[in-house]
């Protein structure tokens, strides 16, 4: 039995595009995603999404950044309740990957009870200090909740055979990482927030607030260069990137992926 890839969204977020990419006017609507990664040897969810209080009062949550992002999310739709409309357990997921502990990776993972959270260390510790927390906009509320937690550093080889390996990308937090997954038919990568959208990369065009803008420029240099191995990018929240993805409970095959 190989790999199964997932892919669900807990819920939408509308914000100025210029939020995304310096510069930019207009407004965009963008995914919030989640994926399971269904492995021999565990289940593996990356990234959590949007807490469930945020369905019923966005500003008691999350503040002012309710305003800056406005959520489309409601019921049914958090991470916790994907899993169950897929037939799965939230409390046997085995692995929670966050790419970063930002409010909108990290919400459901209260909703994932048992699984072991895997971070990058300097992740973790940039949420533990009260002047980065701050800083970075992270709510302790989403992710010090008791998890098994293991902290990584740099590439880290999830089962040991290659399959599921956290790739560090760093600058959009101070600790951020991606995840590279093998699939039967190809490899992909699931960006997270080191490249919001496709432009993000193409045109080397970074969102006006980040932790480190010359890490994460060598961030999306790494992406790159997997990318020209012949990984499929998955952009972190493309919306038109999104529409063209296989949706769960269809599963995500290489081939499947769209091509331009």
């Amino acid at each position: 039995m190989g790999l199964r890839l997932r892919a669900f969204s807990c819920g939408f977020l509308t914000a100025d595009r210029g939020l995304f990419l310096e510069g930019a006017s207009g407004s965009v609507r963008v995914p919030v995603p989640a994926y399971l990664i269904e492995h021999p040897k565990g289940r593996v969810l990356f990234d959590t999404g949007l807490h469930p209080d945020v369905q019923r009062d966005p500003e008691a949550r999350l503040g002012g950044i309710a305003r800056l992002f406005v959520p489309d999310f409601s019921p049914g739709e958090d991470a916790a309740a994907r899993l169950e409309s897929l037939e799965i357990d939230p409390g046997r997921v085995d692995f929670l990957v966050n790419s970063h502990l930002h409010f909108d990776h990290t919400g459901g993972n209260v909703g994932i009870p048992n699984a072991r959270l895997v971070i990058q260390r300097r992740e973790w510790e940039a949420g533990q200090d009260p002047d980065l927390r701050v800083r970075n906009t992270y709510d302790p509320r989403d992710y010090d909740l008791g998890h098994d937690l293991q902290l990584v550093d740099g590439e880290h080889d999830l089962f040991g055979d290659g399959s599921i390996v956290c790739i560090p990308t760093p600058g959009h937090t101070p600790g951020h990482q991606s995840l590279r997954v093998r699939l039967a038919d190809g490899e992909v990568l699931l960006c997270g927030d080191a490249c919001y959208l496709e432009q993000t990369l193409t045109r080397m065009q970074l969102p006006p607030t980040v932790h480190d803008r010359e890490q994460m420029l060598a961030s999306l240099e790494r992406i790159a260069s997997i990318g020209r191995e012949g990984v499929r990018l998955f952009y972190g929240h493309d919306p038109d990137f999104w529409k063209k993805l296989p949706q769960a409970p269809d599963p995500i095959s290489f081939s499947s992926l769209p091509t331009d």
